[in-house]
């Protein structure tokens, strides 16, 4: 089947996957009361389910798979999950985004199960502050395995960071200094508003042009955008041999080169991380006869994708907070 692509000629080989809606982590901008599962919460998809899922979506186009929570380690079978994904045709490239709190103990097992990218979310590289942002005092520790992955040749190693005003907006100098020796990229994310973060939204929130002009001011250069790369703008520089990426949610045309589609942990078909519907795909992950079907009803629901998110206007949509849909 030729691949997914939506009315404005956008195509989608990237799909999102949350495998669990828990953290165990108390981030200020997602989670900071932890995380409180409702009560007769449907469980995650099952391994079948999973395996069920991304054979329709590989007959649909898709070859990168970003794994993500929640955090995805807090499930008990993720190397499996790995393992299964990794096994599936089509998919050339497997990632995994998460807190870094078991990076160091399963590092080379999840590489032997097939992981071949991995971002970490370091908020700073100050320790006290890593530990006012997220409620654990566990950067030694994640800064530890991440250097294991980079000396491991993970092929892909990157660190996600969201720029908080007052908090960790001028911690740029420690960054550079940083990323001179090592070949890591760096994403710094702005401050999303979801359902139930309006307050600290207003009092945290800070664009990410501001940062992208400093940047270009000491000589940072911004690169071609892969073809099924994120949705971040990736900077360089001569002098260091890591990379800056700038994720900017309110920037114009932000949605333009969206090429990713998202399913939560519960199977639900988002087409938007900021959209007003889920569209279930449980019912048709019950045996390996449906797979037609599958591929049937996803391809329908393409259309129904918007041009953009409506953030600017303060519709966040259905998402509470980042952690329920894998961010």
């Amino acid at each position: 089947m030729s691949p997914l692509a939506d009315r404005y000629g956008r195509r989608f080989p990237y799909l999102r996957l949350s495998i669990i809606p828990a953290c165990n982590f108390r981030c200020t901008y997602c989670l900071p009361h932890g995380y409180h599962a409702e009560a007769n919460a449907a469980a995650p998809l099952s391994l079948p389910e999973i395996t069920r899922l991304l054979r329709g979506f590989t007959e649909l186009g898709m070859h990168k798979l970003r794994i993500t929570g929640g955090e995805p380690s807090v499930r008990k079978d993720l190397t499996d999950i790995l393992r299964t994904a990794a096994a599936v045709p089509g998919i050339t490239k497997l990632a995994m985004t998460t807190n870094g709190t078991l990076l160091s103990r399963h590092l080379h097992e999840w590489m032997d199960a097939g992981l071949n990218a991995i971002n970490v979310s370091v908020d700073s590289l100050d320790r006290a502050a890593f530990a006012r942002i997220t409620g654990h005092d566990r950067l030694d520790d994640i800064l530890h395995g991440v250097d294991m992955a980079l000396a491991a040749g993970l092929p892909s190693v990157k660190l996600n960071a969201v720029l908080l005003r007052d908090v960790n907006d001028q911690q740029l100098p420690a960054w550079l200094d940083y990323l001179r020796d090592r070949r890591i990229g760096v994403r710094f994310i702005e401050l999303m508003q979801t359902g139930d973060n309006l307050s600290f939204f207003h009092d945290h929130h800070v664009r990410a042009e501001t940062l992208e002009a400093e940047l270009l001011a000491h000589g940072w250069q911004v690169l071609p955008r892969a073809a099924d790369a994120g949705p971040a703008r990736e900077y360089r520089h001569p002098d260091y041999a890591g990379r800056i990426g700038i994720i900017a949610p309110y920037s114009k045309d932000f949605c333009t080169g969206c090429n990713r589609l998202r399913v939560t942990a519960t199977g639900d078909l988002r087409l938007c991380l900021f959209g007003e519907f889920g569209i279930p795909l449980r019912p048709l992950l019950q045996s390996d006869d449906q797979v037609e079907d599958l591929v049937r009803a996803i391809g329908g629901q393409i259309g129904r994708k918007e041009q953009g998110h409506f953030l600017h206007e303060g519709r966040t949509g259905i998402t509470p907070h980042l952690a329920s849909t894998g961010g």
